[in-house]
């Protein structure tokens, strides 16, 4: 593979591993750090299918570094990477600073697996590509998203539950 190519994948492939990545570690500094490793080990073993494969390294560095930041006691969280569009009112940031919190809590709960194929799906991977990207049965891809989709659900509603319920104390 040329150098040039390697700049070709990291054009193309590079927004969305970093999405990916800010969304699971929750930290855009880390985030990509785990990005430019993704592509450094793209350009010494040129992948034959660069998509899956840029993919499942980032998400083996992800769990590398959660393994890490476990054993030196710091939390990983979730954050939707998305910004305001236009300035919003304060009651407005903090309703959706709110939500996210409870999206990342909801996410926190499901298992290493489900959040993987909710954010791959996410972020546009199709069937064969999320089978190639977590090493599952193309057949169980359609299954475990909607099991995941269900859990996530659950657990936000749980959550949202919680929330009212304290709150009418």
């Amino acid at each position: 593979m040329t150098r040039r190519t390697v700049e070709d994948l990291f054009a193309e492939y590079h927004p969305g591993i970093l999405r990916m990545l800010i969304r699971r570690t929750g930290d855009p500094d880390r985030a990509e750090d785990l990005a430019a490793e993704t592509f450094a080990r793209a350009f010494a073993a040129p992948p034959n299918n660069p998509r899956p494969w840029l993919f499942a390294v980032a998400l083996n560095l992800v769990r590398e570094d959660g393994r890490r930041a476990v054993r030196q006691g710091r939390r990983l969280e979730l954050l939707r990477a998305e910004s305001p569009q236009h300035t919003e009112a304060p009651d407005e940031v903090f309703d959706r600073n709110e939500r996210t919190a409870q999206v990342r809590q909801a996410l926190a709960l499901l298992t290493e697996r489900d959040r993987e194929v909710l954010l791959l799906k996410a972020e546009g991977f199709d069937y064969d590509e999320i089978a190639a990207t977590t090493g599952l049965a193309k057949g169980a891809i359609g299954t475990t998203l909607a099991r995941a989709r269900r859990r996530l659900v659950e657990a936000y509603r749980g959550l949202d539950a919680e929330e009212g319920h304290r709150e009418a104390r």
